[in-house]
């Protein structure tokens, strides 16, 4: 039987068989090649923080606290990943045995789902790229959410996958000059490779004002918080210029005492914009909905203009998970978007 990897409490790691289901008329069995993790939003349940706020009420519109015996777990870890169809319902006609697709799911050997649910992929597209559609929907929600405009300096705080993404973006929407703020020294020179103007290790300096000297003492017009360090947003907004734009994209827990609203946030009167584009109907809708950010990043993946072959590393064995998938809360300097391979 199959396996799939799943987390059954905080930091537990189980392998779990699974029987594949029925084929329906609609759908598409896909053999996984290629698979990748989804840091951010993963560590918040692995870690055993994810449900501190209670659960979201998508009616009411605010957390509320779980019901009696409610749990996150057991749940299935991993994000995207990369196979080839190997069967295909009685209905499905896009796509045929053999197709190379890319689709969201856990690190599972195996994929049933809906055949709209897959995007088919030219075969030399990288498979690191294509499993980078998401946290590319979230880099161009934060984009635009923070109006990027032609010739704005801006900043990008926090290297991971996300972070990343951010920053090819601004390149593309032609920001300048475009500064990436991380403590890692190897995140910080992948920032460079990906057009970074400057990088700045906030360790080493004080980064607000480092940011000021970088822009001629303006600040930056955009400052895009993608760490959710308490202290990175702090920094952006002493970097952030008079009236400019702090994004923050992050889903941090609790920042707690030390966030200071009464200093340079309140003599420079910077907006505040919490983006999140799976948080629908977002501010330019009906115009610009989820399908559209996913279907506008795809295209920038498939024409090369967006990479995700930096980012997606390490990259590990499938039979390795169970012991290589720890590392991303404890090896943070070595783990930016966990990959595994499944041949």
């Amino acid at each position: 039987m199959p396996r799939r990897l799943i987390c059954t409490g905080p930091e537990q790691l189980i392998w779990h068989e699974y029987a594949e289901p029925t084929l329906a008329a609609d759908a598409v069995r896909v053999v996984a090649e290629f698979g990748a993790a989804k840091h951010g939003t993963e560590m918040a349940v692995f870690k055993g923080y994810g449900l501190e706020r209670g659960v979201y009420n998508s009616a009411t519109q605010v957390f509320e606290p779980l019901a009696p015996g409610a749990s996150a777990y057991p749940f299935r870890v991993g994000n995207m990943l990369v196979g080839r169809v190997s069967e295909r319902g009685a209905h499905v006609t896009e796509l045929a045995v053999g197709d190379r697709v890319c689709l969201y799911g856990g690190f599972a050997e195996t994929v049933t789902t809906r055949a709209s649910n897959c995007r088919k992929m030219p075969e030399d597209m990288p498979w690191q790229t294509a499993v980078c559609l998401d946290p590319a929907d979230f880099a161009l929600g934060a984009v635009r959410d923070g109006q990027v405009r032609l010739g704005d300096a801006a900043v990008v705080f926090g290297m991971g996958a996300i972070g990343l993404m951010v920053l090819q973006m601004l390149r593309l929407a032609g920001a300048h000059p475009i500064v990436a703020v991380e403590p890692l020294a190897s995140r910080r020179a992948i920032a460079e490779a990906l057009g970074a103007d400057a990088t700045l290790d906030p360790g080493n300096c004080d980064a607000g004002l480092e940011i000021r000297r970088l822009t001629g003492g303006r600040g930056a017009d955009v400052c895009i918080e993608y760490s959710g360090a308490r202290a990175a947003l702090q920094q952006a907004l002493r970097g952030v210029a008079y009236g400019g734009t702090v994004v923050l994209g992050a889903y941090p827990p609790a920042y707690g005492a030390g966030l200071d609203f009464g200093a340079e946030s309140h003599h420079n009167i910077p907006n505040l914009v919490f983006t999140r584009a799976c948080s629908e109907p977002g501010r330019d809708y009906p115009r610009w909905d989820n399908d559209r950010l996913y279907d506008a990043c795809w295209r920038l993946l498939v024409e090369g203009q967006l990479t995700g072959v930096p980012i997606v590393q390490p990259v590990v064995p499938f039979a390795d998970l169970l012991s290589a998938y720890p590392g991303i809360a404890s090896a943070p300097d070595r783990y930016v978007k966990l990959g595994a391979t499944y041949a």
